[in-house]
């Protein structure tokens, strides 16, 4: 007897629901979809007790007759592609004909519809799959959908979904993600019957973006400019530096208008954002990614959130170029600091403001840097304020320090024969007027914060980040041109891979070298390492080459082969760089000012950071009671 058996429709149909309907903003992404595929101007999402209990979608879309109505409720019946052509191109959101009969299968289901010129429309109703009545419709145009009662006849699919505030903020994130998609649709979401989002059509995306999460994040996103690159186009608005969150909640990325996530897309992300994006960190994004349907297969999940490029590194490439450019064009300073956890800290002074009397620190051991600096890179780093009339410390305290200034230590490590050739500090692009002329520093809070007058309000620099970010910035121009210096091992190291592994060492022997390592092929799967980097001190060097490998996987082909050091950068500026208690003079801060705007990612540090912090004149307004909160 045969063991093996065709499974009865009915049991088929609840075996795909549970691929294409997981819970109820599964549901509610399909349906809108279908709306929006039907050419909707205005969607309306109706939801109770989480969408367990009602989902309800109406539209104003083209409508369907009768047979097609009919049709739509077969398994694999779709009006949206006809050939395997059409597979490989595909241009709307849905396309397979599972949707609608998955969604009927596992609920009580009621359709009606009607196309503007039929007097009449046709209503369907299906309880479990099996349709019970059948009848003339005499409603609006376009097409209504209830879904009642979800996995009633399913209770092993129904006992895993969870709390009903959290499956409606799941339908609510589906609900935000279709209406930034489609900013020229009207969209409305109540809860409970009460009307929780409406949205009138929008005339550009920003404004949606406002109508969804406030104009306080709204004006302070940066503009991505439309731009093309290798047929891919990227654009929307990003959070500047120190604007990121614990979560992806807010990391939003669109491909040809449908909201996915893919691997790619998160590591230009990450790129580029780079040094301004906090490690666990992740980005406030509203980006539009549009290509061609051919260069990417979106039939690979069933839930079609995620997308498959035929060359991923040229997405991520096009990506991590239009942030870092949009970082870069940018010139508004960061307002703070916020994240999931506190997302809008108000400002605050304590009353009454005290300057603390200055706590000198001893300059930084050098003997214990991660990567140690020659003499003349230390002298590479000294400015020159010579021509300075005065030099008394702004904090004005009653005390001078008999130490050298901290923004310049001095090195008690000789120079090696191993270091580079001495260069000279790269020089800043010369420009009419330096932004620092804009700011008038006023005094010192805390021997940290620096405070000045700006164009806009009070402006707050980190002296300790702004010295981190000029000095990781010129240690990266050095090094970028001599390499890391590095040592040679009495004993050689050999390093098992996998083949994947390999063929990633072997693509990028020549950038480890410029990191300071050597190392050649000794068979398969197995390099041999003869020489490490001087500032290596480690116990494990084996542990420490497995993770660049794994930094190095993460990188892009055409990216700098000195993001493999950065980490090592970071913290050689991190120690070097004047710290909180280091008194400087007025024109020691004005030379760090003018050399922080210079860099090319001002606003923050290497470690993401903000080097600076604006208070409007508007918060103080507020704050001091002469405007209206």
């Amino acid at each position: 007897m045969a063991k093996i058996r065709i499974l009865p429709d009915a049991l088929a149909s609840q075996v795909a629901a549970g691929e294409v309907v997981e819970r109820p903003a599964a549901v509610v992404r399909e349906l809108v979809e279908n709306s929006l595929d039907a050419g909707a101007t205005h969607v309306e999402v109706h939801v109770q007790r989480g969408g367990t209990a009602l989902i309800k979608i109406v539209d104003n879309g083209t409508g369907m007759d009768r047979e097609d109505a009919m049709l739509c409720l077969e398994r694999h019946a779709t009006s949206k592609i006809r050939t395997k052509e059409d597979l490989a191109a595909i241009s709307t959101f849905g396309f397979r004909g599972e949707a609608l009969p998955s969604i009927a299968s596992v609920s009580r289901f009621r359709l009606a519809t009607r196309q503007a010129a039929a007097l009449s429309g046709t209503e369907i109703e299906i309880n479990g799959g099996k349709i019970s009545d059948v009848r003339d419709y005499g409603g609006a145009i376009g097409t209504v959908i209830e879904v009642r009662s979800l996995f009633f006849n399913v209770p092993a699919r129904r006992k895993f979904l969870r709390a009903e505030t959290t499956e409606y903020a799941h339908v609510e994130q589906q609900f935000r993600l279709h209406a930034i998609a489609n900013s020229q649709t009207a969209f409305t979401l109540t809860r409970e019957g009460q009307v929780m989002y409406h949205l009138p059509a929008a005339t550009n995306v920003l404004e949606r973006i406002r109508g969804l999460v406030g104009d306080e994040l709204g004006d302070r996103l940066i503009p991505v400019e439309r731009e093309e690159r290798r047929g891919i186009t990227v654009h929307g608005f990003i959070g500047g530096p120190g604007q990121s969150r614990t979560g992806k909640q807010t990391q939003i990325t669109f491909l040809n208008g449908r909201p996915i996530e893919s691997p790619s897309i998160h590591y230009g992300l990450r790129e580029g954002y780079h040094t301004a994006l906090m490690k666990g960190q992740y980005p406030v994004t509203f980006l539009f990614i549009e290509m061609d349907p051919h260069a990417f297969d979106i039939n690979v999940h069933p839930a079609k959130k995620e997308a498959r490029f035929h060359d991923g590194n040229a997405v991520r490439e096009a990506v991590a170029l239009a942030v870092n450019q949009a970082l870069t064009r940018s010139t508004r300073i960061p307002e703070g600091h916020r994240t999931a956890a506190s997302p809008s800290p108000a400002f605050s002074l304590p009353l009454p403001v005290t300057v603390t009397p200055p706590r000198y620190s001893r300059p930084p051991d050098h003997a214990q840097t991660l990567l140690p600096i020659p003499a003349h890179e230390q002298r590479a780093l000294r400015h020159d304020w010579a021509d300075e009339k005065s030099t008394e410390p702004l904090h004005a305290p009653a005390r001078q320090s008999t130490l050298p200034s901290p923004i310049h230590p001095p090195v008690s490590q000789p120079e090696s024969k191993d270091f580079p050739t001495p260069l000279s500090p790269p020089q800043p692009v010369e420009t009419p007027k330096n932004k620092a002329d804009n700011f008038r520093i006023i005094g010192v809070l805390n021997t940290l914060y620096v405070l000045m007058e700006g164009e806009d309000g009070l402006v707050l620099m980190d002296q300790h980040a702004a010295h981190e970010r000029v000095m990781f910035e010129r240690l990266r121009a050095s090094l970028e041109q001599d390499g890391v210096p590095s040592q040679r091992l009495l004993i050689p190291l050999t390093l098992q891979v996998t083949p994947r592994e390999a063929d990633l060492l072997q693509r990028n022997l020549e950038p480890l070298s410029r990191l300071g390592i050597e190392a050649q092929p000794f068979g398969p799967n197995v390099f041999k390492v003869d020489a490490l980097p001087t500032f290596l001190k480690t116990d494990d060097p084996l542990d420490w080459l497995n993770q660049v490998i794994e930094e190095l996987s993460a990188l892009s082909a055409k990216s700098s082969s000195l993001r493999l050091g950065e980490d090592m950068i970071a913290s050689t500026a991190c120690r070097h760089a004047v710290k909180a208690n280091d008194v400087l003079s007025m024109p020691e801060l004005r030379a760090l000012l003018v050399d922080m705007f210079t860099c090319e990612m001002p606003y923050c540090c290497p470690h993401g950071r903000p080097t600076l912090i604006q208070i409007s004149y508007a918060e103080l307004e507020k704050k001091f009671g002469r405007r209206a909160p």
